[in-house]
């Protein structure tokens, strides 16, 4: 699970420059930080639903040797990898967002953690989605 939230952190930093642009062309307030949750959930989806239904990764996975695999044991289908990463859309909620995806990270965590197969709750959301480690 440490390389898997490595990987996680490795594309949250590169979601997370480009959001704090956006942020600091929208301006500091309410409007700055509705707009930060914007951006980041609508960029974080669909940067782990494209890289991971195009190339089976992301560029964190890439850095530390892991794979998503779909449910048919190739990359996942587009509608797979949103199924996976619906969970970041919940930073679009003002105010709570941050809070909510959080807690998603927390239960998936936990739910790869205690799996025999290591799949989180967003893995079984998605119809069975993996990530491996290859090479």
């Amino acid at each position: 699970m440490g390389l898997r939230f490595a990987a996680r952190f490795i594309d949250g930093i590169i979601i997370g420059i480009i959001a704090l642009i956006a942020y600091f062309i929208a301006g500091d307030g309410f409007v700055g930080q509705f707009i930060l949750g914007l951006v980041s959930a609508l960029l974080g989806f669909a940067y782990f639903t494209f890289l991971e239904s195009s190339r089976g990764q992301t560029f964190g996975k890439q850095i530390l040797g892991l794979r998503t695999l779909g449910a048919a044991g190739g990359n996942p289908t587009q509608a797979e990898a949103a199924k996976r990463n619906a969970f970041l859309l919940l930073n679009i909620v003002p105010l709570l967002g941050g809070l909510l995806v959080f807690i998603a990270y927390i239960v998936i965590a936990v739910t790869i953690n205690s799996s025999p197969t290591k799949q989180g709750k967003h893995d079984e959301l998605a119809g069975g989605t993996q990530v491996v480690k290859v090479g």
